[in-house]
């Protein structure tokens, strides 16, 4: 059932995409539409706000975090803290790839995100955070 945090978290992730008046914008914006296909119930947050970053990265979290959408002037960085443990059959993880951990896509203007596989991951890491998925490991 949503809360107050959730419906802020929310919106504070649509001022931050509403804020971006470019390629950067509608790539967050489409990310985020894939991410609640998925899962229509994914609480949306922003963490680790700070000087150089006072609105936060949008984050999306079911029984922990799913992934992040960092956004760089040259490419939005889509983390899943969990990445390692992901299968990934069709290479969308471009970045952070020698971590133990976390595995990330990055996304310059123009690129194009398989939707299909992109659907999938985060299926994969959400049943991760839940302890119902098999490790790729």
């Amino acid at each position: 059932m949503p809360n107050d945090t959730t419906a802020d978290g929310a919106a504070a992730v649509t001022a931050i995409i509403e804020g971006l008046d470019d390629w950067r914008g509608e790539t967050l914006a489409r990310v985020r539409a894939l991410i609640h296909a998925v899962d229509p119930d994914v609480v949306e947050e922003t963490k680790w706000a700070k000087r150089s970053n006072p609105a936060g990265v949008p984050t999306w979290v079911h029984d922990g975090i799913v992934c992040t959408g960092e956004v760089y002037k040259a490419n939005v960085k889509l983390t899943f803290f969990h990445g390692a443990a992901l299968d990934d059959p069709t290479g969308l993880f471009t970045s952070s790839l020698g971590g133990g951990t976390r595995r990330a896509i990055d996304l310059p203007e123009g690129a194009d995100l398989d939707a299909d596989a992109f659907r999938s991951l985060v299926r994969d890491a959400i049943a991760h955070n839940a302890g119902d998925a098999p490790s790729a490991r």
